[in-house]
């Protein structure tokens, strides 16, 4: 057997982590062994830069690369993925490699802009159509104590008490095991008073009611939680279920990004043996649960009185979620385990909340397009239009729906992680530093630009919004040309010993980090292939129905990236179809509002597993020509200049 080892990971808050290896182990690996978050978004191919580390003693095998500066190099930073293990060493994994975690935002709605989002998702639920579901039932029963004339059990005396209140038959009551265990204690602390939640269950045999909790006093709250889980970023809202109110919202980076930052790498990933259980433990245990907590604390109740989930997410997240093997998602052809699922309870969900909660999830259309685009499609009403609509929901997925209330034709895209920052040097998600806005002057080539966060926040890098305005600023300026190679010289623009050309955002001493932000030409290469994939799809799905863009009346731009983007300059690099600008609009997370309208309305979830039903998928990569034109959708603004004349 081979010596073993130990490697400390010390992180940043300062736990340390041990793992035993053996020699000629990644890093990478130990790490993932060991569950040290370690951000891999190109899932250790040495592409993306994001997972280094600093060697505190001991010793590592690895190269310098074009990630790793001289004096980086000589300070002890390395890639985890591009070294391995030679003995035992301790390894600081900074806060720079795990950027998704421990950044749980909670928005608050004393904001304008935070009120203006829930009202707009709560008015279009308002209305008989889509009326209040009295699927939950509180209420106070009192019952007579035990006598030595009447020993009825505890269980027997709170249903026949039930069943004398609703007008029913006790046979059509039942109850949870964990609420029976409560049962005796409760019933005696509270002189047989007591408050009990009841979910109304409809079936083929009629309306049965089952009792899912119990309590001393009033009858326990009705709270539920949607969820939209995306590859990069989960989010998630509180929401009262009986005033259809928000009580909080928020979002967290998804954990399984140390896996890769696209599907088909966490696709490949759970191949591997133990891979779909860790990547359920990633997105449950160390995302979902850790922001249903600080929301639920944020809005005063505990997790387990949250009594329904409605989850939204592409078609692969839906399989890692619910820890099923999707590998074949990604093969020919193409088939995955499931569109759509019965409803589950809380406790299979295991996401922490009421282990008899009501767990729904939005069904699928295709491989590739999955519950989120449902859900969205729902939000963004397109269905109930007359005239032709293009939904595009715009994420480390690009997923794309056109129609109106007549047809409606789907399809997806791998627009890549470079929209949410991956495989881009100083890319991150639109958080606390990150710089959503750019403007390069163009006489000077110096930029001005905006951050995410308080005032005084410094820079740490670029989201994707940033991206979009900063290679389109340094497109108009002649700074780089239509392949995105620099053809102009500066102060701001340097060349590497590896031969790559850089241009500075931001200077080391005016960062958070102590490094430069810049975009390179290697980056910007990795973002026109995410910009044209959404563009090719586009031209791809109208030329598929013998339409041109000119038939477009309305663009409804949802997703993280979708909300902030300049529309202006996403047209200027061939991004987004050359249209008036009055025909976008921004619509926010609709895979979020989606799913909050299957939270508090059956009626919704109901129309939403019709669109599903509904739409035709169009499979790219089966469709003839589509790879010629995303090769020519991979230049600025596009090979074919009059698209944008």
């Amino acid at each position: 057997m081979a010596d073993m080892f130990t490697i400390k990971f010390v992180l940043d808050d300062g736990r340390v982590v041990s793992e035993e290896a053996t020699a000629g182990e990644p890093i990478l690996s130990v790490a993932r062994r060991a569950n040290v978050p370690i951000d891999a978004p190109c899932a250790g191919n040495g592409t993306c830069g994001k997972c280094k580390v600093r060697i505190e003693s001991g010793e590592v095998l690895g190269e310098r690369d074009k990630h790793i500066s001289k004096k980086d190099f000589a300070d002890g930073y390395r890639l985890a993925c591009q070294c391995e293990t030679k003995g035992a060493a301790t390894l600081l994994v900074p806060q720079s490699a795990h950027a998704w975690q421990n950044r749980i935002r909670v928005a608050d709605f004393s904001s304008a802009r935070a009120q203006e989002s829930f009202m707009a998702m709560k008015e279009a639920l308002s209305g008989e159509k889509y009326r209040a579901d009295d699927a939950f039932i509180g209420l106070t029963v009192d019952m007579e104590p035990p006598s030595e004339s009447d020993a009825t059990a505890d269980r027997e005396r709170l249903v026949r008490a039930i069943a004398k209140t609703l007008g029913t038959d006790s046979e059509h009551i039942s109850i949870a095991l964990h609420t029976l265990r409560k049962l005796p204690e409760v019933l005696r602390e509270n002189d047989y008073s007591a408050g009990v939640l009841i979910h109304k269950e409809g079936g083929p045999g009629g309306v049965a009611y089952h009792i899912i909790d119990i309590a001393g006093g009033e009858a326990p709250i009705q709270v539920g939680v949607c969820i939209d889980i995306g590859t990069t970023t989960i989010s998630a809202a509180i929401v009262d279920l009986n005033t259809r109110d928000f009580l909080a919202t928020g979002s967290v980076g998804n954990a399984q990004i140390r896996y890769g930052g696209d599907v088909i790498n966490r696709l490949v990933e759970s191949a591997r043996p133990g891979g779909v259980a860790r990547l359920r433990d990633a997105v449950t245990k160390e995302s979902i649960r850790p922001l249903v907590a600080k929301l639920c604390e944020a809005a005063g109740i505990g997790p387990r009185q949250i009594v329904r989930a409605s989850i939204a997410g592409n078609t692969t997240m839906m399989h890692l979620f619910l820890g099923i093997y999707g590998n074949n998602i990604r093969l020919e052809p193409y088939v995955p385990a499931f569109f759509g699922v019965d409803r589950i309870r809380g406790s299979e969900a295991d996401i922490g909340i009421h282990p008899d909660a009501d767990v729904l999830l939005a069904p699928s259309v295709g491989s590739y397009v999955g519950g989120d685009i449902t859900a969205g499609t729902f939000a963004a009403g397109i269905a109930g239009n007359e005239g032709f609509s293009l939904f595009l929901d715009l994420g480390t997925n690009g997923e794309l729906v056109f129609g109106n209330s007549d047809f409606l034709m789907t399809c997806a895209c791998s627009a890549g992680p470079a929209f949410e920052g991956g495989e881009i040097a100083c890319g991150m998600r639109a958080t606390d530093g990150a710089i959503t806005e750019v403007v390069i002057d163009k006489d000077t080539m110096e930029p001005s630009y905006k951050v995410i966060g308080d005032e005084g926040q410094l820079p740490v890098g670029l989201c994707g919004s940033g991206l979009i305005d900063l290679i389109s600023g340094l497109f108009e300026a002649g700074t780089i040309n239509a392949k995105g190679k620099f053809i102009a010289e500066g102060e701001r623009i340097s060349v590497d010993e590896w031969g790559i050309s850089r241009y500075r955002v931001v200077a080391a001493d005016k960062t958070l980090t102590g490094n430069d932000i810049y975009v390179s030409d290697a980056d910007i290469d990795n973002f026109i292939r995410a910009k044209g994939a959404i563009f090719s799809a586009i031209v791809t799905m109208l030329k598929s129905l013998d339409m041109d863009m000119d038939m477009i009346e309305d663009v409804y731009l949802a997703g993280g990236i979708g909300s902030g983007i300049d529309i202006g300059n996403a047209i200027n690099i061939g991004m987004l179809p050359k249209l008036p600008l009055e025909r976008f609009h921004y619509i926010g997370n609709t895979s979020l509002s989606g799913a909050y309208a299957m939270l508090v309305s059956d009626k919704a979830r109901e129309r939403i597993e019709g669109l599903a039903d509904g739409m035709t998928y169009l499979e790219l990569s089966a469709v003839p020509g589509y790879m010629d034109e995303f090769v020519a959708a991979c230049f600025l603004p596009h090979t074919d200049a009059g698209l944008f004349a």
